[in-house]
């Protein structure tokens, strides 16, 4: 699993081989391949070379909505650049990404945001699970940035699936009892993570530089 890439591409190249991934191992992403970073073209075209699976990302989630609609009113000054330069292939596999991915044998989900504990994580939309990172103090999906008092909502997940998620970037690997937060905000100039399966081994290399502030 690698967390969110944000179109650094270079770092992701790192990644991969620090990781030394072998023929039979399946790469997966958590979302927000792309926008704020230098390559967001070329982060999509690795996925795509690799066959890798990914959950979408509210970024492109924001992209594909905005395609779809044919207007561009809820577009971001960084969707810009990306628009200009995905090819139709980039834009496919951007619309093939699932909301989710189950992982049975290990008792794990991939999610870009999240869950709100306590609802069938399968009934949950994609406005909560790709945006929701805290609850406020009625139990509704918000923003850190909305709701800087809110609680994690992953500190309030019991499971009993295991969660691996991105889109709220920390300094650290966020960690809960069932879920592991793998945004460890590498367009910021942190770093970029990625967590190997079954036994959640990290793999990490810091950002060549920082993108956004």
């Amino acid at each position: 699993m690698v967390g969110d890439v944000h179109g650094c591409r270079t770092e992701l190249e790192r990644l991969l081989a620090a990781a030394n991934l072998t023929a039979d191992d399946r790469l997966i992403f958590v979302g927000d391949l792309v926008n704020n970073g230098p390559d967001s073209a070329g982060v999509v075209r690795i996925a795509r070379e690799r066959s890798a699976l990914a959950v979408v990302g509210n970024h492109e989630r924001r992209l594909l909505t905005a395609k779809e609609k044919r207007r561009t009113n809820d577009l971001k000054r960084a969707d810009y650049p990306t628009i200009r330069t995905l090819a139709p292939e980039d834009w496919d596999y951007l619309a093939a990404m699932a909301l989710t991915i189950e992982i049975p044998a290990w008792e794990t989900l991939i999610v870009h945001g999240g869950f709100l504990p306590g609802t069938p994580w399968k009934e949950q939309p994609a406005a909560v699970v790709t945006e929701v990172q805290v609850l406020d103090r009625r139990g509704r999906p918000a923003k850190r940035t909305a709701c800087p008092e809110g609680t994690p909502w992953a500190d309030l997940w019991e499971g009993p699936q295991f969660v691996i998620y991105g889109h709220t970037p920390m300094r650290e690997v966020a960690r809960a009892p069932y879920a592991l937060g793998i945004d460890t905000g590498c367009v910021y100039g942190g770093h970029l993570t990625g967590v190997l399966l079954p036994d959640r081994r990290l793999v990490q290399v810091p950002a060549a530089q920082r993108y956004r502030d």
